[in-house]
């Protein structure tokens, strides 16, 4: 089963994640299939961008996202801007 989950980067103490499509069964850093967004929880705001057409395709394909990418995915559709 396919998940939308988020990987570590960044220096210790200095958290950066990526939002990725993985096998629910890969470690955490392991293997992923696409990287769909950024998330910079060090900066105030922070930060989120994501491709939100990618993250709906692979809804749509299946995958389910973590808690927290739910929570992420929420905030910024609220926040992008319709296009026109």
């Amino acid at each position: 089963m396919l998940r939308i989950r988020l990987t570590r980067m960044g220096a210790k103490k200095k958290p950066l994640y990526r939002v990725v499509v993985t096998e629910q069964r890969q470690a955490r850093n392991g293997r992923f299939v696409e990287i769909l967004g950024h998330y910079n929880p060090c900066v105030d705001p922070p930060a989120v961008e994501l491709d939100l057409d990618r993250v709906r395709y692979w809804m749509a394909q299946g995958a389910q996202p973590s808690e927290t990418v739910n929570s992420l995915v929420r905030k910024a559709a609220a926040t992008a801007v319709p296009s026109s």
